[in-house]
């Protein structure tokens, strides 16, 4: 059904790195030649691209355990405010470390409405962590070590929505949840818009952009909410939901692209240009955010160990005039 060199190219594409090739050769010389090219085609996705990537680009397979990282950490931090528990372990292994999670508990909700919106975000993060586990194989990255109580209270100070000395607590209230969530939601859609030009295999492609929508509904939810929830306190929700957004501009560099929602006259439910486009973010611009940190680094805030895959680094935002 499928010939060498397409079988070739989608361990290529699909493989973090020469080692996963091996293991998917390996693998396929263990069961045969008919069976083996079927399962390697499933460890693919089904599809390979037939243009190989540019020098020096990110293979696919490193590009979606990029992604694949970022999930776990949406998929734990919501699983536990809806459940108390997060993912099951036997979505969690991988290659590289894996790490366990510190913090998160059942949220206080209040609001029927918004409890159910944050069970069926839960389920679907939990279905995006599966969905790339079951693309990519054994190429699959295990879970990173996550926090989920200091990198709030630090991603919180740094913002200014709380003093030095005091603690951010995610999970205190419905209202400190949606905060959270405003963290995670916008990022997420920049990260799938910036990696889109970066795959070559349409198949992973859509995969992808239908990833990007589910993440887009979820932050205009979020965003939704939380200009609702002004509506009453308006001093109160919109300088902490613009607070938050001039923080992570201030981290991924020095462009003004992150957006608030707006104020008691005028809504910001869609953070777009003029001419109605979201922005992207690079992965490294991502990082930045997810370590909390403007300088190049390999760890910090959400992920004190770092993230698993070679897309591991953050760009250099630093702006102290410092070599």
């Amino acid at each position: 059904m499928f010939d060498q060199s397409f079988i070739t190219h989608a361990i290529d594409r699909s493989a973090e790195n020469p080692v996963d090739r091996r293991r998917f050769f390996r693998a396929a010389g263990m069961v045969g030649a008919g069976a083996g090219a079927a399962m390697l085609v499933s460890a693919a996705a089904a599809a390979a691209s037939t243009t190989p990537a540019a020098a020096g680009a990110p293979s696919d397979g490193a590009i979606l355990n990029f992604a694949l990282n970022l999930e776990y950490l949406e998929a734990e931090f919501y699983l536990r405010a809806v459940t108390g528990m997060g993912l099951p372990d036997s979505l969690t292994t991988g290659t590289g470390t894996r790490g366990p999670v510190s913090g998160g508990r059942a949220a206080r909700f209040e609001t029927p409405y918004v409890r159910r919106f944050a069970e069926e975000i839960a389920a679907d993060e939990k279905a995006h962590v599966a969905f790339l586990r079951g693309a990519l194989g054994s190429a699959a990255v295990s879970r990173p070590a996550i926090s989920l109580d200091a990198s709030f209270t630090a991603a919180a100070r740094a913002a200014g929505i709380i003093g030095k000395h005091q603690t951010f607590d995610p999970y205190a209230n419905e209202l400190n949840f949606l905060f959270a969530a405003f963290i995670f939601e916008d990022v997420g859609v920049t990260a799938y818009k910036g990696a889109a030009p970066l795959i070559s295999n349409k198949t992973y492609l859509e995969a992808a952009a239908g990833i990007l929508a589910v993440e887009a509904y979820h932050a205009a939810t979020i965003r939704s909410t939380l200009y609702t929830f002004g509506v009453a306190v308006p001093k109160l929700i919109y300088p902490t939901v613009q607070k938050i957004s001039d923080a992570r501009d201030s981290l991924d560099g020095p462009t003004d692209d992150d957006q608030g929602i707006g104020n008691s006259t005028t809504a910001n439910i869609v953070p777009a240009d003029a001419n109605g486009i979201a922005f992207s973010r690079s992965a490294a611009q991502v990082l930045n955010i997810a370590y909390l940190n403007a300088e190049q680094v390999r760890s910090g805030g959400f992920f004190p160990a770092g993230v698993n895959g070679t897309i591991n680094t953050s760009g250099d935002n630093d702006n102290d005039g410092d070599d």
